[in-house]
């Protein structure tokens, strides 16, 4: 694990926007491509060749910060993280690791497409204690508006509509649908 950031994986919201919207199973668990959502995101963690670690829903960690500071903790040799939402079934693994490669140079990676951030957000190991601290449902936001403030984030320019193409409702798993079939 050493030299290479870990990805961490947010597979442990409830899912109540896609429940709202019709869906019929958890967001994570809907089929997009004859497949679940969480195994395309997993499949491209794969091939970006990074170690991850998944969070799944438990009762003691009741919001965002709560996940990405249990996944800090349990990946303690980690060179960094990668903060992955389980819902962006189209980013890229290529993705994946131009984001862990700007951390060699940079305490903060943000992934964007166009002008627009999206996931994951890559974060070094000088990062580890404001992460570990992180609870509630804002999820890593503070730490990286405190190096955004010192000029400190990396912007890595992709073009992967998967990084900010998630999710929250049956309207959105079609869209996935529809990007995935023009790939």
């Amino acid at each position: 694990m050493g030299s290479l950031p870990v990805v961490i994986v947010l597979a442990a919201g409830r899912g109540e926007r896609f429940a709202a919207s019709g869906g019929t199973s958890h967001k994570l668990a809907a089929l997009l491509a004859g497949q679940p959502v969480l195994a395309h995101v997993l499949a491209a963690v794969r091939a970006s060749g990074l170690p991850h670690h998944v969070v799944e829903a438990d009762a003691s960690r009741p919001g965002m910060g709560d996940s990405i500071a249990a996944g800090v903790l349990a990946t303690p040799d980690a060179a960094g993280w990668l903060i992955l939402p389980a819902d962006l079934p189209l980013v890229r693994g290529d993705t994946l690791r131009a984001v862990a490669a700007a951390l060699q140079r940079h305490p903060v990676a943000v992934p964007v497409l166009q002008g627009e951030r999206g996931h994951p957000v890559g974060f070094s190991a000088a990062c580890r204690d404001a992460l570990l601290d992180l609870k509630g449902n804002q999820g890593a936001a503070p730490v990286l508006r405190a190096y955004q403030a010192i000029n400190s984030v990396a912007v890595v320019d992709v073009d992967d509509i998967g990084i900010v193409t998630d999710i929250d409702t049956v309207e959105d798993l079609a869209r996935a649908e529809a990007l995935l079939a023009a790939r």
